[in-house]
């Protein structure tokens, strides 16, 4: 029997990162092998991935070191962070060129970066429309990810950009699902006006990532964008109607009110939902459903993830 392909996988522990690790150790026969890199290799969720089989690795984005020795004799690596758990797109970046010098000191075969739309190509600083954040970005979390294709582009290797979709996910996590109003209704408040956004499970980010490692770098454009589906908010607040046996009804909430609600990230959050939605034909354009699918045979729609998760979800 070959010896099976190692892929690296950063941020094992969290939801691109993990789907990637249960679709290639769910698929025995398939010629791969998750190296499961976490910070916390005791943690409970990194015991769930090695019972798995997953290898599992400490390894700290922050330190080049340990990022070198966890991509050592891989064929590849999927390459992720996580902004939320700093709020620094400086430490971002970096964190992605410790991984774009890992890949390239390991010769890696093939190196997928999950990355987004750096919304500054299309709107200047001093566009009045949203404010500027941090001085230097309109929506600091997407900016750190696209501004850093370029360590990637740099190494020469093999490289495929994954853009990804809002997770649907976010409804539980992020607690953006339906309320219940004044009058006992409930009512779902979404800052996306009457456009539509891409959406998918976080789960199919990496059963997508595992269909693009499957097809080898020469069979995939050097860009992938995905989604489960392109919905509405008021297409939103149907399905969740329907899964909650309850009405709910979609409210359009005004992206300065959003970016004013004071929780951490609110006016990053508000001005990507209005990036989305003043750039929906091109946001959408890029993340085709039927590639999604091509690569992953089994992804979700809204409502086939609603049914399986509609319980997960907080109702104020």
């Amino acid at each position: 029997m070959a010896e099976k392909k190692i892929i690296a996988v950063a941020g094992a522990t969290g939801a691109q990162g993990g789907g990637l690790v249960r679709a290639i150790q769910s698929d025995p026969d398939g010629g791969f092998q998750a190296r499961a890199l976490t910070r916390d290799p005791e943690s409970a969720k990194a015991a769930a991935l090695a019972a798995l089989g997953a290898e599992v690795v400490a390894a700290d984005l922050d330190d080049p070191a340990s990022v070198e020795a966890a991509f050592e004799g891989a064929y590849g690596a999927y390459c992720v962070t996580f902004f939320w758990d700093h709020f620094s797109p400086e430490r971002e970046g970096a964190q992605a060129a410790n991984m774009a010098a890992a890949a390239k000191k390991a010769n890696l075969r093939h190196t997928i970066w999950s990355t987004l739309e750096d919304s500054r190509r299309f709107l200047a600083l001093d566009d009045p429309r949203m404010p500027t954040l941090q001085g230097k970005y309109k929506v600091p979390h997407f900016a750190a990810k696209g501004e850093s294709d370029r360590f990637f582009a740099a190494t020469g290797l093999p490289v495929t950009n994954l853009l990804t979709s809002f997770y649907w996910d976010n409804l539980i996590s992020f607690g953006m699902g339906p309320r219940a109003g004044a009058d006992g209704n409930l009512v779902f408040a979404f800052p996306m006006g009457d456009r539509k956004l891409p959406g998918i499970a976080a789960e199919d980010i990496g059963r997508c990532a595992y269909g693009i490692f499957k097809a080898g770098p020469s069979a995939v454009p050097g860009t992938v964008g995905i989604a489960g589906q392109h919905l509405s908010g008021a297409e939103m607040a149907a399905s969740l109607s329907r899964a909650l046996g309850r009405e709910a009804v979609y409210a359009p909430v005004p992206f300065d009110v959003y970016r004013g609600l004071g929780f951490p990230g609110a006016d990053d959050l508000g001005n990507m939902f209005q990036f989305n939605h003043d750039f929906a034909n091109v946001f959408g354009a890029a993340r085709d459903v039927e590639v999604s699918r091509r690569l992953n045979p089994a992804l979700q729609d809204f409502d086939a993830w609603l049914a399986a998760n509609v319980s997960r979800i907080p109702i104020g």
